[in-house]
């Protein structure tokens, strides 16, 4: 059985910094895709980053790009989001997720289209104050 477990969030003033931690069990971390969405109530959930667990291969949202970074330990089955510069419109509810489907993985990049992951966290609360 696949878990994920998501930490780290928490209230930060706008500039700060946060990283959050999603630890895997039950899923292998050898190649696969994982990624990490976040969602504001009322609008639809967002992909800001992704990786690809056999290369390290990253992607990122044109919103969080050159702020956040994902990264993984893979002797850890653990994955990262350290996420910098945070804005007030970065408050979300984040969730790291895992694809249950091959075509998560294009060769190039990982996919952030949430209906590729079959694996989700319960979710970390991010609030950015300005």
């Amino acid at each position: 059985q696949v878990h994920l477990v998501e930490s780290g969030g928490g209230s930060v003033q706008a500039g700060g910094s946060l990283r959050l931690s999603c630890t895997v069990s039950g899923y292998s971390f050898s190649a696969n895709c994982m990624s990490w969405f976040r969602r504001v109530p009322g609008k639809a959930r967002e992909g800001v980053a992704s990786i690809y667990t056999g290369g390290g291969t990253t992607g990122y949202s044109d919103s969080v790009k050159g702020r956040f970074s994902i990264s993984r330990d893979n002797a850890k089955n653990t994955l990262y989001l350290q996420m910098n510069s945070l804005k007030p419109e970065d408050t979300a509810m984040y969730y790291c997720a895992a694809a249950s489907s091959l075509a998560a993985w294009n060769g190039a990049y990982c996919s952030t289209r949430p209906d590729y992951y079959g694996y989700w966290g319960q979710g970390t609360q991010v609030t950015v104050s300005s």
